[in-house]
């Protein structure tokens, strides 16, 4: 895939996300312009997977007084998206940048789990963030990877014909053993199995070009963390996130907890043994 995309590595960039310089990847200094030919989702793909988590999730953020703003940046080059909040602490923006939606390995579900990331920083619950001036509003980036999964894709999915959906799809026979412990219903059983592939998609982005193994749903990433990782963790942990929010059987309807990590998640202290946010990034 590097070979591919070669051509279009021009400059470094530093991505806007939670504080200057900070992404939903890495640094990188790939550019998808407009009309590349193996571009992944179409602009009509990129508009409805933005409108899809903002219909379902603009009214939640309203309560909280404040406004959710989808920056629709589909010109842009940047492979990477992001996420702020002004001033005022009321307008919270997401950073959609076009040429990640254009990567070849990207897909539509995939994209739809990036926007969700993006809006775990700013609802997805503990462990979070503190940034140098002290600011604790965003959940950790292995937070928001783990929201995405275990609340935010299972609400935009759920009226989808998903049994349908995974037809379609080559998944793995312990990703669909792993998806049925939890889900013995088979639209619920679908959409974990669904979300479940949308994570690899985004591992994968996040892998590639890079020299480690390509991220694979039937791997664990072995690292024991003696302290929470509120950083990026490497990409096979961050898929192993993605499953593990995606197989955990606590309803999507049941919020988090901005303060308490334990609440409305699979934890250890609850009696959970599956669904946990793995040690490679987390410690309880």
């Amino acid at each position: 895939m590097l070979a591919i995309l070669a051509p279009l590595l021009i400059s470094l960039a530093a991505f806007p996300c939670t504080e200057p310089g900070k992404g939903f990847l890495p640094k990188n200094n790939l550019k998808i312009p407009v009309n590349y030919k193996f571009a992944g989702l179409t602009k009509e793909q990129y508009d409805q997977s933005i409108d899809r988590v903002l219909k379902i999730y603009g009214p939640v953020v309203k309560k909280l007084d404040a406004e959710l703003i989808m920056d629709r940046k589909w010109e842009d080059e940047t492979v990477n998206a992001g996420t702020f909040r002004d001033e005022s602490g009321k307008h919270w923006h997401i950073n959609l940048y076009g040429g990640f939606a254009r990567h070849p390995l990207i897909t539509q579900d995939g994209y739809t789990l990036v926007i969700c990331h993006e809006l775990g920083h700013h609802i997805g619950g503990a462990p979070k963030k503190v940034f140098s001036q002290g600011v604790i509003w965003s959940s950790a980036e292995g937070q928001a990877d783990y929201f995405a999964t275990l609340k935010c894709l299972r609400k935009v999915f759920v009226k989808d014909d998903n049994a349908q959906i995974v037809k379609e799809m080559e998944i793995p026979e312990s990703v669909r053993t792993e998806c049925k412990k939890s889900f013995p219903k088979e639209n619920d059983n679908a959409l974990c199995l669904r979300t479940s592939m949308a994570g690899l998609s985004v591992a994968r982005v996040n892998a590639d070009g890079r020299d480690i193994p390509p991220p694979d749903l039937e791997m664990i990433d072995p690292n024991v963390v003696g302290t929470t990782n509120t950083a990026h963790p490497e990409p096979q942990c961050r898929l192993n996130t993605y499953f593990q929010g995606a197989i955990c059987p606590i309803p999507a309807y049941t919020n988090v907890s901005q303060t308490d990590e334990v609440k409305a998640t699979c934890h250890p202290k609850s009696g959970y043994d599956r669904g946990l946010r793995p040690s490679c990034w987390y410690k309880p």
